[in-house]
């Protein structure tokens, strides 16, 4: 049986007045065959569908899209690549639309470019994750350098204004160097409220930045675009990396987020029409400061509890007795899985950081020396005292009258 285009060719020629033998001659089918055909007996038989090397995979898609959220068509390719997905992004692409929710329309804005080593933009996320049938939230710390688009991204428990400062001394150790200046929005731990056109900056934070020379800047009200490379990053990050992370604890999801910034740095960009990594060699960013001088940053200050632990992130990390902190204020860091304890400049105790809040750490040393509770002298109870309540006297009207200066005649009268 013919297709429909052979067909529609023999139709063609024969409209233009040519018969059977030329017609046959013309395409090399029999004249039988250009005879029957003209005749418009036979039904031309439809094309063999053929299968599409996304068929086995699209179930997964759809889970994908269902359970996770997960629309980035890049990030679907990254994943079905280990499963055996040899077709291209198109194939994907094309799945995918028709099972998009509907956008809505947005203005377009306009792009703002810096100049190399000049700022540093970032802003916190928040990400769910489940644990146990329960949902529960982390929060993502993202940061790109402006020029070159280097990207860096960490989690935390906490966003206050100290997690801020350590989550933006590690994207500065990851960018190895410092910007001339940051931009991120109107957030309490950066700034507390504007006084007319003069920014009231929070003070630890602008503290931390006087220290280290960088310039802090805040977007226009209304304006987001102007920070808008970043917050572009906490969407792909959520459209990208989150749906469907698995993770153990904090410190293996910061892992995962690590090696996933390194292999998008290696991406061409498509603004820049290059590689992150390879702009970054432009940058030319000052270096960090050496020492104490960066590492008291990390520092928080923590009050030691009468059995002698200090409480970071949920977490009780013991010190030992023979430091006799107990109810003094200690300063702490983390970082690099390690709880490190400082009283007076010294290092007293180190831990391994723990993730499960709750968890006591007792260190080899903690109670070494120290008396058993029962032993130890006790301070004296406070004693109350209890007394009859006064007896009220009963006193004859003639009493009164005497103490008040009143005669039985003036009463009578």
């Amino acid at each position: 049986m013919l297709r429909s285009k052979t067909v529609h060719t023999i139709r063609e020629l024969s409209t233009q007045g040519k018969s059977i033998r030329a017609i046959a001659q013309e395409t090399g089918i029999a004249r039988n065959t250009v005879r029957k055909y003209l005749r418009g007996t036979p039904i031309v038989a439809p094309r063999p569908k053929r299968g599409s090397k996304l068929d086995p995979f699209k179930e997964q898609i759809r889970r994908w899209i269902r359970d996770d959220h997960l629309l980035n068509c890049d990030t679907m390719l990254e994943r079905l690549r280990p499963l055996g997905y040899t077709g291209g992004h198109s194939l994907i692409r094309t799945f995918v639309q028709p099972l998009r929710p509907p956008r809505h329309g947005q203005r377009p804005v306009q792009r703002f470019e810096t100049a190399p080593g000049e700022q540093l933009q970032f802003d916190w996320g928040e990400f769910v994750y489940e644990q146990d049938g329960q949902l529960h939230k982390l929060y993502g710390f993202v940061a790109t350098l402006s020029y070159s688009r280097m990207r860096f991204v960490c989690f935390r428990k906490r966003c206050d204004t100290a997690t801020l400062i350590q989550c933006f001394m590690d994207a500065c150790e990851y960018l190895e160097g410092l910007p001339l200046a940051m931009l991120t929005d109107r957030m309490k731990s950066v700034l507390l409220e504007m006084e007319g056109r003069e920014p009231r900056w929070n003070p630890q934070f602008a503290d931390f930045l006087a220290a280290i020379g960088v310039t802090p800047r805040v977007c226009r009200a209304y304006a987001p675009q102007t920070k808008g490379k970043v917050e572009r990053r906490v969407g792909i990050i959520k459209q990208s990396f989150w749906p469907g992370v698995q993770f153990t604890d904090v410190a293996d999801l910061n892992r995962q987020a690590l090696a996933w910034c390194d292999q998008r740095n290696q991406r061409i960009h498509a603004t820049t029409g290059a590689r992150p990594v390879d702009r970054w060699a432009e940058e030319s960013l000052r270096a960090l400061p050496q020492g104490f001088a960066w590492a008291r940053y990390r520092l928080e200050d923590r009050q030691v509890t009468v059995d002698g632990f200090v409480s970071v992130d949920g977490v009780l990390y013991g010190l030992p007795a023979s430091a006799a902190l107990t109810g003094r204020t200690v300063q702490v860091s983390v970082q690099h899985q390690t709880v490190t304890i400082w009283a007076q400049g010294q290092v007293v105790a180190q831990h391994a950081v723990r993730t499960v809040s709750g968890t006591r750490v007792e260190h080899a040393e903690q109670f070494t020396g120290v008396a058993p509770a029962s032993t130890r002298p006790t301070a004296p109870t406070p004693v109350g005292h209890q007394r009859p309540a006064p007896v009220p006297v009963r006193r004859e009207l003639d009493e009164y009258d005497a103490l008040c200066g009143v005669t039985r005649q003036e009463v009578a009268a």
